[in-house]
């Protein structure tokens, strides 16, 4: 109501990384990314409009993530910055610190790392930390 109005995702896709396709090197894209294959380096949303990235179960990224929405269902070893919403699907794996403004976890995604809420000012940060689950 006072703050800055949220933004919605991309609704389309503008680029695509292939399952097959392994890229080494940052990334720097506008509007929506979708990663099947593997990435090592940063994905960096650029720009004033709003990105997607869509991170399918065979993908994986080695490297910090930098977006405004996200919907993660592979496996990222790095940081993940979303600036607006963040959905882990039920085969996310993350290895790192996890800062958002909105998140949904499914069941059974994981999360190796900080869980950070970046909702309003730095003193309202708030800070979840996550302990590695224990075998059965």
């Amino acid at each position: 109501m006072f703050g800055k109005k949220a933004s919605k995702p991309q609704g389309h896709i503008d680029t695509l990384i292939g399952v097959d396709t392994c890229v080494q090197g940052n990334i720097e894209f506008s509007g929506g990314l979708r990663v099947d294959g593997h990435v090592r380096g940063n994905i960096i949303a650029t720009g004033e409009k709003p990105s997607t990235l869509v991170l399918s179960e065979q993908a994986t990224i080695e490297g910090e993530v930098q977006v405004s929405h996200a919907v993660i269902n592979g496996t990222i070893v790095g940081p993940v910055h979303t600036y607006e919403y963040l959905e882990l699907q039920a085969k996310a794996r993350v290895s790192g610190d996890v800062h958002y403004r909105v998140i949904e976890i499914k069941f059974g995604a994981m999360i190796e790392g900080k869980l950070v809420n970046q909702g309003g000012s730095e003193s309202d940060e708030k800070v979840v930390e996550l302990l590695p689950a224990t075998g059965d």
